[in-house]
């Protein structure tokens, strides 16, 4: 990720966001800057409702001017066809709007394109939101984050014709030099020692690149694959699913060298020192590092010629964190190929095994993630075993193969070793107990694992409705969307395993806080709703594309979304990037509780999106449309 530039701030431009509505040109624009604050401010979800489930809009204003407002729902031709009044008041956001109210739109069911209109004492307009079936819309938000994906393309196999105009770029890494694990300072920001040979060539071409940057990692590598694998399980023909895993897949298994017990974690760097250039000092487009004319000792050396890094020595223990989640992606795989290919499916297997056995279960000490660690942050690992385990335990029953029962015990173990310790979390790139549990009790019935996914959902809960827009996630903390698509994925995931849907509305509001039923008014998906992010912290995307949300954009992308206002003091800037901000002046007017949000190139902390906050959605997206 981009995370780690330090750099002054950027030079901006402003923009505005308009739509066109049904026949007529009608425009949704954010306030001018220096304009009075609106009295009232309707927030939907942008994408749309499913037919049949609670449906929650929020309006936020001053409490003399909702005192005496009145909602009502208008479908394209403008008919009315639902009215009320907003209900009870939720909160207070901040100055300007000292009270959130919710709109209950639940008896909206019959599919269609609507606005909702505040009248009486207020008045708003919202953005245009659908309402349809889950599977019509899901499909299509899961076909964009794919789509998201396919721009993410490393190596020779890019996706032509695409809307960003991908070329193949770091055609260098099919023959990549391996090094020394590199040392950091306690910040992690450079170099105690210099880089040293110990391997190589090694084939390490293709994969994603991890985020905004053009870094790969293992770690964040077989999350995302896992979490596509899991989503074609659960909607077999999502448009491109199948073969975007399968492009993750073909990485990690480079990735793995079975013959001599290795497994690669990184590919590039992003910190470094005063002799060379990372890939976090640069903004160019992917191939440019193909061009580049740097010899051995050049500074730009290692952008052409790109270092990998290992997760472990030959044939010793792998942190196991990273064999647990690897070993859960190929297992997955060999699900996938169960029926079509067992033989295939076996090779799948065979792999999970190799590197699930090999994992460091003695483990003491910082897990591997990334270098520097502190690019992704993790203490919690047992969950990622029990993630290994119950995919092997469900490969191998596919496949007749007797170490299931083995595995199946082993992934309870470390369940219950997960649920006892101080890391647990709720689904993102730091915790996988959710699919874990949930693949657990598809096994054998688990009152353990079971609890657990009620824990997770139940904090998110009890923080929501604490919360004036009902957010589940801390939005005054790095990955608020992600994690928010993770209590939407965990809520499917526990439905499917138990038949208990509690969660059910609750999951729907989480996502509707995402894609624009929040403060600021906004989807955190590049390309859904009307009011999206325009300028994403993303090379490819300020270099080859649109900075008016209109054309060639990054569609499907998820961004980080609000951050702790304070963690936005300085945004990354270089001579090459496109200047381009949207809106700043506006999203100020919705700051509150600690949290901002900015749509700005360097706003790393707002938007960059990345391929773990992208999975995530998929995932959630996949599940909710079954």
């Amino acid at each position: 990720m981009l995370s780690r530039i330090p750099a002054p701030r950027a030079r901006a431009i402003s923009l505005t966001l308009a739509v066109a509505l049904g026949a007529g040109a009608v425009w949704y624009a954010l306030p001018s800057a220096g304009a009075p604050a609106p009295s009232a401010e309707i927030r939907v979800d942008q994408a749309g409702y499913l037919t049949g489930e609670h449906k929650e809009a929020f309006v936020l204003g001053r409490d003399d001017a909702l005192a005496g407002a009145r909602f009502e729902v208008v479908d394209e031709s403008g008919r009315t066809v639902l009215g009320g009044a907003p209900g009870p008041r939720t909160g207070s956001w901040n100055k300007a709007y000292e009270s959130v109210r919710t709109l209950d739109l639940s008896a909206l069911t019959a599919p269609g394109t609507y606005r909702l209109k505040l009248t009486g004492s207020a008045t708003a307009t919202s953005p245009r939101f659908r309402v349809a079936p889950a599977k019509e819309l899901m499909e299509k938000l899961a076909a964009d984050n794919v789509r998201f994906f396919q721009v993410q393309r490393d190596g020779a196999d890019v996706v032509p014709g695409g809307e960003l105009n991908r070329k193949p770029a770091h055609l260098n890494d099919r023959q990549a030099t391996v090094y020394a694990t590199p040392h950091y300072n306690g910040d992690g920001t450079e170099l105690t020692e210099p880089l040293r040979r110990v391997g190589g060539p090694v084939d390490v071409s293709g994969g994603w690149f991890d985020a905004g940057d053009f870094l790969k990692f293992t770690h964040t590598a077989s999350y995302s694959t896992a979490q596509l694998l899991l989503a074609q399980r659960a909607l077999p023909d999502a448009p491109g699913v199948a073969a975007e895993a399968r492009h993750g897949l073909a990485w990690l298994d480079r990735m793995w060298d079975g013959r001599t017990g290795t497994l690669y974690a990184q590919v590039g760097i992003g910190a470094g020192s005063k002799d060379f250039r990372s890939d976090h000092d640069i903004w160019r487009l992917p191939e440019a590092d193909d061009a580049l004319k740097a010899s051995e000792g050049d500074p730009d050396h290692t952008l052409k010629h790109r270092p990998v890094f290992r997760a472990n020595e030959p044939g010793e223990p792998i942190s196991p964190n990273l064999a647990g989640r690897v070993a859960a992606a190929f297992a997955l795989a060999a699900q996938t190929d169960a029926k079509s290919d067992p033989e295939r499916a076996r090779q799948w297997l065979e792999k999970a095994a190799a590197v699930y056995g090999q994992a460091d279960t003695e483990h003491t000490g910082e897990l591997v993630t990334t270098f520097p660690h502190s690019f992704y942050p993790e203490d919690s690992w047992q969950d990622d075993m029990e993630f290994g385990a119950v995919e092997l335990a469900l490969a191998a029953r596919q496949l007749g193969d007797d170490r299931a029962d083995r595995w199946q015990r082993e992934a309870g173990e470390w369940a219950r070793k997960y649920i006892s310790s101080d890391a647990r979390g709720t689904l993102g790139v730091a915790d996988v107990s959710a699919p874990a549990h949930a693949d657990l009790v598809r096994l054998a019935p688990s009152d353990e694992a079971v609890g657990d996914l009620r824990r997770q959902l139940t904090d998110g809960e009890k923080r929501a409705a604490k919360d004036p827009f009902r957010a589940g996630a801390v939005y005054t903390d790095f990955d608020a969307v992600p994690h928010t698509f993770g209590l939407v994925a965990t809520a499917r995931l526990y439905a499917k395993a138990t038949g208990d849907h509690r969660y059910d509305a609750f999951a729907a509001g989480q996502r509707g806080w995402a894609l624009g039923a929040n403060a600021w008014g906004t989807s955190f998906m590049i390309g859904t709703g009307e009011v999206f992010p325009h300028c994403p912290e993303h090379q490819v995307a300020n270099l080859a594309g649109s900075l008016t949300g209109e054309g060639a954009i990054l569609r499907g992308a998820v961004v980080n979304g609000p951050n702790a206002a304070a963690r936005l003091g300085e945004h990354n800037s270089f001579d090459t990037m496109r200047p381009c901000e949207s809106g700043t002046d506006t999203w100020k007017r919705f700051d509150g509780k600690g949290a901002r949000y900015l749509d700005h190139v360097g706003a790393w902390q707002t938007v960059e999106p990345a391929d773990d906050f992208t999975s995530t959605a998929l995932l959630a997206f996949a599940l909710t449309a079954v």
